[in-house]
């Protein structure tokens, strides 16, 4: 027996499955963070059935109670989403369309946030400090900066110097370096926290190690040295 659907079903059929806008979230899932404006791309590209009003799509990204409108450029939607001294932040895309003749729907993609990761940018891997005349009393000053900015504050709890290596030049190179700085080091978000060095010897070199109680960088390791210029 055959069965006959009654062509009065197929509006409603194509209506259910024309209606609908297609949002992929294409924001990376990592940024470097940057302690200047704390602003990150968010981008999206939409594809839109049949029946979805031309012009009437209109996307945000929502998270951190933010709702940021973002500008189409053709297929693709962008914005900037302001994030400080946090190292993730969550991410939706809320879509908003018109249907020909119809109400207005919408929907959130992905259905739970995605959490966008946000990496410290590197500390400083080398300094120099000029010890050209004679050694001033207490020696040759310098000191190295370091800024942290996904954290509302962190300490640097440590702070040595080693040598290079075992040689006994490079020994004797790196006992030439004081540091100065009482520690801890407390480091607010996006402030410069210094470590402050004194060197007896005018070719004075080493590693300068820290530690601090910031979860995703507990070390650092940094080169120094004092010549003459």
């Amino acid at each position: 027996m055959v069965r006959f659907i009654p062509l009065a079903c197929v509006p409603a059929v194509l209506l259910l499955t024309a209606c609908d806008v297609q949002v992929h979230d294409e924001t990376p899932a990592s940024y470097q963070a940057n302690h200047d404006i704390g602003m990150y791309d968010i981008k999206a590209t939409v594809v839109r059935d049949a029946l979805v009003t031309p012009g009437s799509v209109f996307l945000f990204a929502i998270g951190n109670n933010q709702r940021i409108p973002l500008s189409q450029y053709g297929t693709e939607y962008r914005g900037l989403y302001s994030v400080r001294c946090q190292s993730s932040f969550p991410l939706q895309i809320l879509a908003e369309w018109k249907l020909q003749g119809l109400a207005v729907r919408h929907k959130v993609v992905p259905p739970q946030a995605r959490q966008i990761t946000l990496t410290e940018p590197p500390l400083a891997y080398s300094a120099s400090f000029d010890s050209s005349g004679k050694a001033p009393k207490g020696g040759w000053l310098g000191a190295v900066q370091y800024r942290f900015v996904t954290v509302p504050s962190a300490q640097i709890t440590g702070a040595r110097i080693d040598p290079s290596s075992d040689a006994p030049a490079e020994v004797k190179a790196a006992k030439a370096i004081t540091v100065l700085t009482p520690l801890p080091v407390v480091a607010g978000c996006g402030d410069l926290a210094e470590i402050r060095l004194a060197a007896s010897d005018a070719h004075a070199h080493g590693t300068l190690f820290i530690d601090t109680d910031h979860p995703a960088m507990p070390h650092w390791q940094t080169h120094v040295e004092f010549a003459p210029r």
